[in-house]
């Protein structure tokens, strides 16, 4: 019974596989006009509850965003979902990971159908991106919150959970000069 199974996949190789190459497409990257990377999840046919999930993921600097504001407010609204250098899963090139404006992602899993999630994120995006070119307000005076980041450097521990490594090591010219020790000629009075 085994070589007969055997035998009939032997046979299919040989005779149906040819067939398969007049569906062969070849690949063309994606262009500007497309920056957006829909990644999914699949098991091999299996059931699964996660294989209805699709994420996106964009390079911030080819979003449409319109000016320095815009890119600044995309940010702070972006939150967690905002990193200065792409997500692992990501899917991206090595020349696409140095994007200087960093990389946005969001994905959606709570419908059952797959299409309505990514049009869930996909619908998600496009309102910050709307949100973003609005000029009513541009949130310039508000710094762009890092802690997440900071926060997976130290958890990873390679080497960011030892303090002073994940940015840069403190020095005396990082402290306020008031609180430094004077030294004995500063501290003797001039006679």
């Amino acid at each position: 019974m085994q070589q007969r199974e055997k035998l009939h996949y032997m046979r299919l190789i040989e005779h149906e596989m040819p067939k398969l190459v007049a569906y062969r497409k070849a690949f063309v990257p994606p262009t500007d006009s497309s920056p957006l990377v829909v990644r999914r999840v699949s098991y091999g046919g299996e059931e699964h509850p996660a294989t209805t999930k699709r994420s996106i993921v964009a390079p911030v600097a080819k979003l449409p965003l319109k000016n320095a504001h815009a890119l600044h407010k995309f940010k702070l609204l972006a939150g967690v979902r905002w990193t200065p250098t792409a997500p692992a899963d990501a899917g991206l090139s090595v020349s696409e990971c140095q994007s200087e404006h960093g990389f946005f992602k969001i994905s959606c899993e709570e419908f059952k159908a797959p299409a309505m999630n990514l049009k869930w994120a996909s619908d998600a995006l496009d309102r910050l991106v709307d949100e973003a070119n609005d000029t009513k307000e541009t949130f310039a005076d508000i710094p762009i919150d890092t802690r997440h980041v900071e926060s997976r450097i130290r958890k990873s521990k390679k080497g960011g959970h030892i303090y002073g490594k994940q940015t840069h090591q403190p020095t005396l010219k990082d402290f306020p000069e008031e609180w430094l020790p004077t030294s004995k000629a500063q501290a003797a009075p001039s006679a």
